[in-house]
């Protein structure tokens, strides 16, 4: 099951790729921007409330799809940029075990304990 769950999550991680060359970017700056959704994980610094909060926000697909959806919808391509940025880099980071925080220890994500 674990091996069909990070399947699922390559396809998915491909599909933002797919849907990036849609938007009228360069290749290399998707390559800039996919790791730019883990700076909710400065909210660690704080406390974990807040780290587990931010970085669940940041990683939400819910979320991505729907600033996405808002992008395509209003015609924005920032957000449609946005969008798919969030909804690969989650996707990616469930490939390798990273899931959405509890807020009592990084670690102890959705997925199980890293």
């Amino acid at each position: 099951m674990k091996n069909l769950l990070k399947l699922e999550e390559l396809l998915m991680f491909l599909l933002s790729i797919y849907l990036f060359s849609f938007l009228d970017y360069a290749w290399w700056i998707y390559l800039v921007f996919i790791l730019t959704p883990d700076i909710g994980m400065l909210g660690y610094l704080v406390n974990t409330n807040l780290g587990a909060m931010l970085y669940n926000i940041f990683h939400h697909k819910g979320v991505a799809i729907v600033i996405g959806f808002l992008g395509f919808w209003w015609a924005i391509v920032e957000l449609q940029l946005a969008g798919i940025i969030l909804f690969g880099h989650a996707s990616m980071d469930r490939i390798f075990g990273y899931g959405l925080k509890y807020n009592d220890n990084f670690k102890h994500t959705h997925l199980g304990n890293l």
